[in-house]
């Protein structure tokens, strides 16, 4: 059986991976450049940024090293089901372009927390959400996408988990640090269009190697079975363990394997769950979490951010064929160690009892790739990883600095919320290096994301909705809703982790309150309960008054009427409270500082620079399109909707 864990790379592919490194850092700091000194530039990248760069860089958030090794994994234990979570996102990002994007650009917030504190007032729930996307970009983003980057270069490198992780995580936040949304957005592009090129080449070797397309690769798949299965006793015990009742053994792929939508009852992919749960859970995390949500607002106006979010639902019909296949194909041609079920051996093949799947792609890449193409390779995943996290940092920055850090000192200065974001950055990654080891216990990482998902982000998803399509909606009810929602996941989420997953052939110890329950499932219950509580909160309290509502839903974002904020603090002269004082004598130690940290120390941003950036943030806030770009807008959201739509039905 082949061992993982050696070092398997030639001296070609480091200078690969170095010459990478060059030259995305040094775009990433030229491009940077362009928009430093202003708040609207680190986090915002100016609001310049055209539909190209904005859809790569909604695609490259998403396609972190996670989805390389969950996705590839997934699809070698159990077929290509799994891609149903990448092609829903297709619908679900045009809902972003035409429902949620022309209200977040109409009210003119930075922050989906500062529009939900316009949107109902107060206080509480923007603090709310605040803590909960922080949580969960902390949690499941960083957290998977560092497991998955270690078991990369595990396999590739033969490194300490901990030394490459703190090192990728280092260039990482020195992306973040010193660039802001317009180096994380330029670094995007470069990233997306490695990974693209590298993995579109692995596939069709994959490919090659089996000798045959699609069909091939589905009747091989079936038959893909280890040398050495374990007998489940009763296959209902051991959900996501590939047991069924036609195939009672574990290492045998499922009898529906080659089929998107499955069962009710599957205990994978059931179809309700797949088809409506994912969705709920696709329009929190597309349509209303500030790591995505950001990217479109920094568009130059709404045409580019609708064409952004098409060319996004294009890019996202790739994952199937560059990371589902593959992972089927690795099942192919190394069986014994990819659809291994016994502990000792897993263990003695990838040093982990409860299974190998995780690591599909990494051992096509080192068992495919020739020399120097395998730096390439491992450039994309350390691509993938980078601007994931890059991502994360500069969008938990963000609603740090705007939410929580001007709550508190409401008269901070512009260069004290530049350097408070940064510094901010230095965090997030000591909570994510102490958090490695727990990521680690995790044996399913992608079961692990999505349950955590379908746990808390329901909550979250139905706040935003509702605020955006139904008036009546008022705080009370959004608040109640948001906290018992919260409150039921919670709750979920700690039972189900007190009960790990068991190893093929070990009883499912966990309540069958848990085990009836598919989480996807859970998340439609969980909607429809924060739907129902705040509904009927809102209807037995005052509602908030149409004054306080012009642009801040979706049937008033036109709307041309003066809105009175209901927050009813005094607002800070943003002219005297974020102009830093021109001093002469700084010393040379602090004009580096706030070079930086991207402020010029002793200078000010000229009137004719200011007027410009005014002028570009008052046509982005625009909503008026057009006429040729909105046509043209339109046309091709239908037809990658209709594309879609033909993949669903052609893999049901």
């Amino acid at each position: 059986m082949t061992k993982l864990g050696t070092e398997l790379i030639a001296w070609e592919d480091y200078l690969v991976i170095v010459t990478y490194f060059i030259v995305v850092i040094g775009v990433g700091m030229l491009a940077s450049w362009w928009n430093r000194g202003s708040i609207g530039g680190y986090f915002l990248a100016g609001r310049s940024m055209n539909f190209i760069l904005v859809g790569l860089s909604l695609f490259a958030s998403d396609q972190g090293s996670g989805h390389f090794i969950g996705l590839a994994g997934s699809a070698a234990a159990t077929g290509i089901g799994i891609a149903g979570f990448e092609l829903n996102a297709i619908f679900v990002l045009l809902m972003l372009g035409w429902v949620f994007v022309p209200v977040y650009i109409a009210s003119g917030v930075y922050t989906l927390p500062e529009y939900l504190s316009k949107r109902f007032g107060g206080q509480r729930i923007r603090f709310c959400l605040v803590c909960m996307a922080l949580a969960l970009s902390i949690f499941t983003k960083i957290a998977s996408d560092l497991y998955a980057g270690a078991l990369f270069i595990r396999v590739a490198f033969g490194w300490g988990i901990y030394s490459s992780i703190i090192a990728l995580l280092f260039v990482a936040a020195l992306f973040t640090i010193t660039g802001g949304l317009t180096a994380v957005m330029w670094t995007d592009f470069i990233q997306t269009v490695i990974m693209l090129c590298g993995a579109t080449y692995l596939t069709f070797v994959a490919f090659m190697k089996i000798d045959g397309g699609y069909p091939t690769a589905g009747k091989m798949f079936m038959t893909a079975v280890p040398s050495s299965t374990v007998k489940c006793s009763n296959p209902s015990l051991y959900p996501n363990q590939t047991c069924t009742a036609e195939y009672p053994k574990c290492g045998v792929p499922p009898s529906n394997s080659l089929h998107l939508l499955r069962k009710a009852d599957d205990v994978n992919l059931p179809w309700p769950g797949i088809t409506v749960g994912l969705t709920i859970s696709s329009v929190w995390y597309w349509c209303s979490d500030q790591v995505i949500v950001q990217r479109v607002l920094s568009s130059k106006n709404l045409s580019h951010a609708k064409a952004g979010t098409i060319l996004a639902g294009w890019l996202k019909i790739l994952p199937m064929w560059l990371m589902v296949l593959p992972g089927m194909i690795s099942r192919i041609l190394f069986p014994d160690v990819i659809g291994c079920v016994e502990p000792d051996k897993c263990e003695e093949a990838c040093q982990s009892r409860a299974g190998c799947t995780n690591f599909a792609y990494p051992l096509m890449v080192i068992n495919l790739m020739p020399k120097g193409a395998r730096g390439v390779m491992m450039a994309v995943m350390m691509s993938a990883l980078m601007s994931s996290l890059t991502s994360v940092f500069n969008s938990c920055s963000t609603i740090f600095t705007i939410d929580i850090w001007c709550r508190i000192r409401s008269k901070a200065s512009e260069k004290e919320q530049l350097i408070v974001g940064r510094l901010f950055v230095l965090v997030l990654v000591a909570i994510a290096i102490a958090w490695i080891p727990i990521v680690e216990n995790f044996a399913d990482l992608w079961r692990y994301v999505q349950s955590c998902t379908s746990f808390l982000a329901p909550p979250i998803c139905a706040t935003f909705v509702l605020a955006l399509l139904w008036e009546r909606a008022n705080e009370p009810g959004a608040f109640w809703g948001l906290t018992v929602g919260l409150i039921i996941g919670s709750i979920r989420f700690i039972w189900e982790s007190c009960y790990p997953q068991p190893l093929c052939g070990h009883e499912n110890t966990a309540p069958s309150i848990i085990t009836s329950v598919h989480y996807l499932h859970f998340g439609i219950l969980l909607f429809g309960i924060v739907c129902g509580v705040c509904v009927a909160v809102s209807l037995l309290t005052p509602p908030i008054e149409r004054k306080h509502l012009w642009r801040l839903t979706f049937w008033t974002r036109y709307s041309r009427e003066e809105r009175v904020d209901l927050d009813r603090e005094e607002k800070t002269d943003k002219s005297e409270a974020t102009s830093g004082s021109a001093t002469e004598g700084v010393s040379r130690w602090r004009h580096l500082l706030s070079w930086i940290c991207g402020v010029d120390a002793g200078s000010k941003l000229t009137p004719e620079q200011r007027a410009t950036m005014e002028k570009q943030e008052k046509v982005q806030m625009s909503l008026i399109e057009e006429p040729l770009a909105y046509r043209a807008c339109a046309a091709n959201a239908i037809l990658v909707a209709c594309v879609g739509v033909f993949l669903w039905g052609f893999f049901h």
